[in-house]
């Protein structure tokens, strides 16, 4: 068993689960407030025990880190000043760091895995949900049907209807949403959304980035869709995760948050962004990043020092036993 240097000051015990094996290799870069800060590479128990640092080098910023597909080594990108870029390899256990002569055709052809989004693909090749295609071409039709979204296990629906004599649902701020609908198809009730637990506003439902179609997050015991809502100008847009199962709405993030789906366990990650975070031992602030977990029952996780100001510069799971066995979020330093 790998023996940990630095453990977080509050450790979440979780017992068993798939995870039980999985590990985290997360580039942070913890911002200070004199001299230039550095992202260096860290590695977590996916319960949040912190099991050590491995690199310390301060020439550069270390981002981009992934586990091969076998889990025994992570490959990571060194930026440089004058815009000079290494490749860099180094084993969980924090043995056999070493500098490649290139990147390894694994680590050049690896993607930012499936993530949930507001942003609509680049080319659409079919309507909105509900919309016929003479709704489509001709603006003078009958309006657009009102968007319905079934869960995969045929058990609930989500009717996005708005009120056209609510001033609310007509624009992009807290209270919209409150006359949608979250219908349970097994017992026929209608629970409009303003009287779930949690309901602050919900906009857009997300959908995978990858897959458009895909609108829920049903993994394990997770029965769960994404909504955004816009705040204002200094808070901008955030995410809440319905929970259809416990009928109530968990916020992400005082800003935003993309969630990534982890298959086959009962949770998920997020890229979460904070605005405004003091930095530590200055009135300064920052906007920052972190990679934090979610369980079944939307607890949460975050993987960085207690009260930190930080960035997100990538982050890499290897889970072995299940498929995939790495995820991975690709970013670069700012």
């Amino acid at each position: 068993m790998r023996r940990s240097t630095l453990v977080l000051a509050a450790v979440v015990a979780i017992a068993g689960g798939a995870y039980a094996d999985s590990e985290l290799v997360i580039a942070i870069r913890y911002l200070q407030t004199e001299g230039t800060s550095h992202s260096h590479l860290y590695l977590y128990r996916e319960e949040g025990k912190l099991l050590r640092q491995l690199t310390n080098d301060n020439s550069g910023q270390d981002v981009a880190p992934i586990f091969d597909p076998s889990g025994e080594t992570i490959v990571f990108t060194r930026e440089k000043p004058h815009k000079v870029i290494e490749y860099w390899i180094i084993k969980p256990r924090g043995e056999g760091l070493k500098k490649l002569d290139a990147a390894p055709s694994w680590y050049v052809e690896a993607k930012t895995s499936p993530y949930f989004t507001n942003l609509e693909p680049e080319t659409e090749s079919s309507p909105e949900p509900g919309a016929s295609p003479e709704s489509s071409e001709s603006p003078n039709e009958s309006p657009t049907p009102t968007p319905s979204y079934k869960s995969p296990d045929g058990a609930f629906e989500l009717v996005l209807r708005e009120d056209p004599n609510d001033e609310v649902d007509q624009v992009d701020m807290p209270g919209h949403g409150a006359h949608y609908i979250l219908r349970d198809l097994k017992s026929g009730t209608d629970t409009p959304f303003a009287d779930l637990e949690g309901f602050e506003g919900a906009f857009g439902i997300l959908h995978e980035k990858q897959n458009s179609e895909r609108h829920f997050l049903f993994d394990g015991k997770l029965r769960l869709a994404f909504f955004d809502l816009h705040l204002n100008s200094s808070d901008g847009t955030t995410v809440f995760a319905l929970d259809l199962g416990r009928k109530r709405f968990v916020r992400l993030s005082p800003n935003w948050a993309t969630p990534f789906p982890l298959p086959g366990e009962s949770a998920f990650v997020t890229f979460t962004e904070n605005r405004y975070v003091p930095i530590p031992g200055s009135k300064k602030t920052a906007n920052c990043s972190y990679i934090e977990r979610w369980d079944d029952k939307l607890n949460r996780i975050r993987y960085a020092r207690e009260k930190s100001a930080a960035l997100c510069c990538g982050m890499s799971i290897y889970r072995p036993g299940v498929t995939p066995a790495v995820i991975t979020l690709r970013r670069t330093a700012d």
